[in-house]
């Protein structure tokens, strides 16, 4: 039985897993290891296939690595903790364990969600200025567009932890997602979190907001500029790509405004509900990008199907 009743200097945290279901946790590991594994192999893959394949050495490549790059971190930020819940029972985390799980969780959303808006700006610059995409769309500028994602999420999102570092957490401490998140956290403070509240709510307005902001316009002029030209004259290849992005940044911002929504303007929701939000949002993002881009870019089918039978003539000899 724990004990969630901590008031030492250093709490502990915990995690509730699903509530409800806590004898079927070990049968529940199973689906969930199977989906890690799935996410884990499927990024890894791409990373490879990107890396190998000369024909894939091209702007919008190069930002689906980082793409894959990031939700490989997301996957192993929050691994851990739910597979210790479903496989070993461990409910408990530390604090700085749990502020450290928090900041990679935060930042590396923060980072994908700047790579999208870099991959709109590749489709913008692809279909609206053809011409002047490999002056425009250089290995430099996706250096920069890259780093610039890294930067802005790691600078915006440092101060989180230290914020919550000068709380004092009475009551239960128990967390209602499978990992730590911050706004999670900030509800267990003592004291006055306004300060921290709003600097969280500014971060949000900063990062995702504003990039919605900018995938939502980008593709508006791609839209106008398609119904321009004629059907003979359309980027086909192109547009088929836009849908692969469009899938991409639907799979990860309707979960992120769902679970941002019920932690603040629900007061009972049910913890089932918390539990499935949380894990489709970190989970089916890595889970579903690497299935998006097989399923419909044909380069990367190319290089997957060149692989697999290279494989095969391999294993033939």
């Amino acid at each position: 039985m724990l004990d969630f009743n901590n008031t030492s200097n250093w709490p502990t945290f915990f995690f509730i897993g699903i509530p409800g279901l806590e004898p079927a946790h070990m049968w529940i590991s199973i689906p969930f290891c199977f989906l890690y594994l799935v996410a884990l192999v499927g990024n890894v893959l791409l990373l490879v296939i990107v890396r190998t394949e000369q024909n894939l050495h091209e702007p919008q490549f190069y930002l689906l690595a980082m793409l894959a790059l990031t939700d490989l971190g997301l996957s192993l930020s929050t691994m851990p903790s739910v597979l210790a819940i479903f496989w070993f029972d461990v409910h408990h985390i530390g604090l700085d364990a749990c502020l450290t799980q928090m900041f990679f969780i935060h930042t590396l959303s923060s980072v994908e969600s700047g790579v999208l808006v870099a991959m709109a700006f590749d489709r913008l610059v692809a279909i609206c200025a053809p011409l002047n995409y490999t002056r425009i769309l250089t290995h430099y500028t996706v250096a920069c567009l890259s780093g610039a994602a890294l930067i802005r999420g790691a600078t915006l999102l440092a101060p989180l932890p230290f914020f919550l570092r000068t709380f004092s957490f009475c009551g239960s401490n128990i967390l209602s997602h499978s990992y730590c998140y911050y706004p999670d956290m900030l509800n267990l403070a003592c004291g006055d979190v306004t300060f921290s509240s709003v600097y969280g709510l500014v971060c949000v307005l900063c990062t995702f907001a504003v990039d919605v902001i900018f995938i939502l316009v980008s593709y508006m002029k791609i839209l106008g500029t398609v119904m321009k030209l004629g059907i003979q004259d359309r980027n086909w290849k192109s547009l088929q790509t836009c849908a692969c992005h469009l899938c991409t940044v639907l799979v990860f911002y309707l979960p992120l405004i769902s679970l941002a929504v019920l932690h603040r303007y629900t007061q009972e929701t049910s913890p089932i509900l918390y539990t499935t939000m949380s894990n489709a949002y970190l989970l089916m993002t890595p889970l579903l990008n690497p299935v998006v881009y097989s399923l419909k870019s044909r380069q990367i089918q190319a290089a997957l199907r060149k692989r697999f039978w290279a494989q095969r003539v391999v294993a033939g000899e």
